[in-house]
């Protein structure tokens, strides 16, 4: 009888339920499909700390921010010495016929690394992410896993690589979190490099390509980072802006069209700024009250936020039996040249401030012990 049940062909129901069944199995075994739809985060680069998200962690269609990533990889072989600005690599066919945007490279020519970057970060231009991936990789396809791997390894949990430029393909996918990473990575793993993000125009072979990042222009601060688009992703950007010494990211997927995406960032980092700026006040008022309190150390005062900042931390884990509780404080300071920038460690004793100070001098760590009362607000101990 199992013989018969064996050879038994299903009913239309029973093909029905195999069906659905098949395509149960497929939603698991592969990641989630792009919803393509609106999504934003905006984040302080310096500190990771997300100010705004909406959808932050669909998984979209990345479309030309893919090139972020490209470059990315690019970056790191020129650190590493595998290639120079000067390097000249080789077009093939396939790179050749790349879809539009693409700058017309001819197969057997070539192009300098110097003259790709730029390329990719204006025009953005298909068959220059190709010849790029296949100087790195052999192939298109092993670039990709490469850049999947990079992903990972930055911490970028949703993304999925298929190809370098961010032309259509169902399985290459991304989030506005996962490009935030990115973001904040090049500009903190390249600042060098990082600059060719501003390049507002790129002149090549008689022709002027301009960058299609339009705030470059037009909102104050901006110095990056890419845009994106294809019929199924909708108008992407990552954008970059430093204003009052701070630094935020801004990523929106899906905008209707470039000139509404770019309004709408904008109204996302204005706003972002603003919170900024009250949470910063907020610790320094908090950093008052806790300095009333009780005694503190000071490791040195800065021009900048983030470098007071990563002070602070550093301090606290050279002595951290003393130091690792203790509450961090970069409080600003209005002086004749300018903000200075006060890195402390409050809410000690008398006794674990002056011990603090002790080791941190021995290990050749500038340190001062503070009283309450050079803790005050209205102290002008710098």
């Amino acid at each position: 009888m199992d013989g018969l049940a064996r050879n038994r062909r299903p009913t239309g129901f029973g093909r029905i339920l195999a069906l659905l069944g098949m395509g149960l199995v497929l939603c698991v075994l592969s990641p989630d499909r792009a919803n393509a739809r609106y999504a934003s985060i905006v984040v302080d680069a310096d500190t990771g700390r997300v100010l705004h998200a909406v959808n932050a962690d669909t998984m979209n269609y990345p479309a030309s921010l893919t090139k972020m990533m490209t470059l990315y990889l690019l970056f790191e072989a020129l650190d590493d010495g595998r290639l120079t600005t000067a390097s000249r690599l080789k077009v093939s066919r396939r790179a050749a016929g790349q879809a539009p945007s693409r700058l017309g490279l001819g197969r057997g020519t070539t192009i300098a690394v110097k003259d790709a970057i730029l390329a990719l970060i204006t025009k953005s231009a298909n068959d220059v992410a190709v010849v790029v991936a296949e100087a790195l990789a052999g192939s298109e396809r092993n670039f990709a896993k490469k850049m999947t791997e990079k992903a990972r390894a930055l911490g970028m949990r949703r993304s999925y690589f298929r190809n370098a430029s961010g032309l259509p393909n169902r399985r290459q996918l991304s989030t506005a979190r996962d490009m935030a990473v990115l973001a904040r990575a090049l500009a903190r793993d390249f600042p060098r490099k990082y600059r060719y993000f501003a390049t507002r125009a790129f002149n090549y072979s008689g022709r002027t390509y301009k960058n299609h990042n339009k705030l470059l222009a037009s909102y104050t601060g901006t110095d990056g980072v890419k845009t994106g688009y294809t019929h199924a992703s909708g108008y992407n950007l990552a954008a970059s802006v430093e204003r009052d010494d701070a630094r935020l990211i801004a990523v929106v997927f899906g905008g209707k069209t470039s000139k509404s995406r770019d309004r709408h960032i904008k109204r996302l980092l204005d706003k972002g700024f603003e919170k900024m700026g009250e949470i910063r006040a907020a610790e320094a008022r908090a950093a008052a009250r806790r300095a009333a309190a009780g005694w503190g150390v000071q490791v040195g005062a800065y021009s900048r936020y983030a470098p007071a900042h990563l002070a602070v931390t550093r301090a606290a884990r050279r002595v951290p039996e003393l130091l690792l509780r203790a509450k961090v404080a970069v409080t600003p300071v209005a002086t004749e040249d300018g903000t200075v920038y006060r890195a402390r460690l409050v809410g000690l004793s008398e006794t674990r401030a002056r011990d603090a100070c002790k080791q941190l001098t021995e290990k050749r760590v500038a340190c001062i012990a503070l009283s309450p009362k050079d803790l005050s607000p209205k102290s002008d101990a710098s």
